[in-house]
């Protein structure tokens, strides 16, 4: 059998993230049905494939803009699917759902606003929005192995930290969005 072509592998990272895309459909069935063991598993893998194609990609120098955005859609995917989920099956509430899903309507929408009325956007995430989807990941797992019935790790403030990031980080967009933007149309004055 011929050896692969060495181009050819330089898609690895990006359908690393399409499995994880993927991936979505049985994690949110576990949940569905009131399985969050199998949930948490097939979440391990989620994770496993997030830090493989972000290793494949930097190691090998297999980045492009499209795998960055496609990695990031997986997450955000992933991550709402799994919060509105938990809340319709009452292990999270509602409010904090809806607050995850409104952060990441805004940042997408501010996304498709710059690039509609500015031009190209760069992915710059801040330590803020880092922060956020660590809290929210934590949350997360927190609240399946909790439903697992391991010693519960969950708490008030974990959950408070968690929206408290939410709230922040979208601020935190909006601002630097209106910064970057004003430059951009001051550049475009020139």
């Amino acid at each position: 059998m011929p050896a692969a072509s060495p181009s050819l592998w330089r898609y690895l990272p990006n359908a690393i993230s399409l499995l994880r895309i993927v991936l979505i459909l049985p994690i949110s069935m576990a949940i569905a049905s009131h399985q969050p063991r199998l949930a948490l598993g097939l979440i391990a893998l989620a994770g496993v494939s997030d830090g493989l194609d972000g290793f494949l990609a930097r190691r090998y120098g297999w980045q492009s803009r499209f795998g960055g955005m496609l990695d990031a859609v997986a997450d955000k995917l992933l991550l709402v699917a799994c919060f509105l989920l938990l809340a319709k099956t009452g292990a999270l509430p509602w409010w904090l759902a809806f607050l995850v899903l409104g952060r990441d309507l805004l940042i997408v929408s501010g996304a498709l606003a710059w690039r509609l009325l500015i031009g190209p956007i760069k992915p710059q995430p801040s330590w803020l929005s880092k922060a956020c989807t660590l809290a929210q990941i934590l949350y997360l797992l927190a609240v399946l192995a909790s439903a697992a019935g391991w010693p519960s790790i969950l708490s008030p403030s974990l959950q408070t930290i968690t929206a408290v990031l939410c709230v922040v980080s979208g601020l935190d967009y909006v601002w630097r969005w209106s910064w970057r933007a004003g430059g951009s149309r001051a550049g475009n004055r020139e």
